[in-house]
């Protein structure tokens, strides 16, 4: 499985993160809306990262797009940056797909959210609007052609220019937080 490093905190606005992300020298991407579509998952194959760690299955449909992202991921629930091990599988046919795992597995919860994205090397950085639950940013340092401490250092570099030591850290899933509001 794939790596990376993460890290989430809730804000009040995005609009203060602007100069930092022009400070840091971070390139923007894209802005998308996304459905991720959470489905129950009943049984952990593997303890790959620690025993804390919750595993999570989601269809990512990224707006009108015939194409969406199946993600299976596990990562513990912790405030701080922690290692996350994940696996994509694109998929052509969203809506039958959807179908198919809603009925073999059951949909746990829904999450709608706009994201920007932008980029610092390996470090992607998400500002999300999300619905219901109001906005946030998070860092995903992916694991590739660098050593591990270096990804450790680049992560930190972008949390210190972000000022993300003051924001409010999120241990858990946007799908986590949408369930405990319900």
């Amino acid at each position: 499985m794939a790596k990376n490093l993460e890290f989430k905190a809730q804000c009040q606005s995005l609009d203060s993160f602007y100069p930092r992300l022009a400070d840091l020298d971070a390139t923007h991407r894209e802005t998308v809306r996304q459905i991720d579509t959470y489905f129950y998952v009943t049984a952990q194959k593997s303890r790959s990262i620690s025993e804390t760690c919750k595993p999570r299955l989601k269809l990512r449909e990224i707006d009108e797009m015939a194409e969406a992202w199946l993600i299976y991921y596990e990562r513990p629930n912790q405030k701080v940056s922690c290692y996350s091990q994940y696996q994509l599988c694109k998929i052509t046919d969203p809506s039958t797909f959807k179908m198919l795992l809603t009925t073999a597995l059951g949909v746990k919860t829904i999450v709608k959210k706009q994201r920007e994205l932008w980029m610092f090397n390996n470090t992607r950085i998400h500002l999300d609007t999300v619905a219901d639950l109001g906005q946030f940013v998070e860092l995903e340092t992916v694991f590739q052609g660098q050593t591990e401490a270096e990804a450790i250092n680049e992560h930190q570099h972008v949390k210190m220019t972000l000022h993300l030591d003051t924001a409010n850290p999120v241990a858990v899933s946007y799908s986590d937080l949408i369930m405990e509001k319900s």
